[in-house]
C-alpha cells in the first residue's frame, strides 16, 4: 500500500483470495478521537471518583445500565440514578436531572441516544462533575468538545464496568491487562 492510497492493507488466503487486514467500521460509524480513551485518564477516573451519576439508568435488571451501575454500586461507587420516570433504581432515589441532584458528582455516565449528550455535557459542567463517560456507542463529538471545555475529563465509547474490571477489578488480577499472556505458573 502506498502512502497515498485508501486502499485498506490486504492479506492473502492460502486460495490467493485478499481480504482487508481489519475489520473497516460499519458505514454510518463515527470514528472517536483517541485522546477520549487514554489508559491513563480512564485510571484516574476510576480511581478518583466516589460518586457516578447513571443518566439513562433503567430500573430493568435485563437492560445494560443496570447491570453497569449494580456492578458500580458493588465495588463501592455511589450510584445516582438519573431517570425521570422513575423514582428509585438500585435503591437509591432517582432524579428527574442532574440540576437536581442534590450533592456533588464526579462521574457523569450516560446511557443515551449520542443526541442527547451535548445537553448532558452542558449540564454536567453547570454542576461541578469532574468527568463525562460516554458508554459504548455513545458517541458525540460534539458534547466530548463542550464537557472537554468546561474542563471535564472525558472518555467516550468505553464502558464503565468492563473498564474497572479491567484496570481494578479481577481481570486486572487475573493478568488480562498485563499485555503479557501465559500458561506458566
Amino acid at each position: 500500500m502506498t502512502a497515498t492510497s485508501n486502499t485498506p492493507p490486504t492479506t492473502e488466503s492460502a486460495e490467493g483470495d485478499s481480504a482487508p487486514a481489519f475489520c473497516p467500521l460499519p458505514s454510518g460509524a463515527v470514528a472517536v478521537d483517541p485522546k477520549y480513551q487514554d489508559e491513563r485518564a480512564i485510571r484516574d477516573i476510576l480511581r478518583s471518583a466516589r460518586t457516578v451519576a447513571v443518566v439513562g439508568l433503567s430500573p430493568s435488571v435485563l437492560r445494560p445500565s443496570n447491570f453497569v451501575g449494580y456492578y458500580l454500586q458493588r465495588h463501592g461507587y455511589r450510584i445516582v440514578p438519573v431517570n425521570p420516570k422513575e423514582k428509585e433504581i438500585l435503591g437509591e432515589t432517582s432524579y428527574p436531572s442532574l440540576s437536581a441532584i442534590p450533592f456533588p458528582v464526579d462521574v457523569v455516565d450516560v446511557f443515551r441516544a449520542p443526541a442527547a449528550v451535548p445537553a448532558i455535557a452542558r449540564e454536567a459542567a453547570q454542576i461541578g462533575a469532574k468527568a463525562l463517560w460516554l458508554q459504548f456507542d455513545v458517541i458525540s463529538p460534539e458534547g466530548a468538545q463542550i464537557a472537554a471545555d468546561a474542563g471535564l475529563a472525558v472518555v467516550m465509547d468505553r464502558c464503565m464496568k468492563v473498564e474497572h474490571a479491567r484496570h481494578l477489578g479481577r481481570m486486572h488480577w487475573m493478568g488480562f491487562n498485563t499485555g503479557a499472556v501465559t500458561a506458566r505458573r
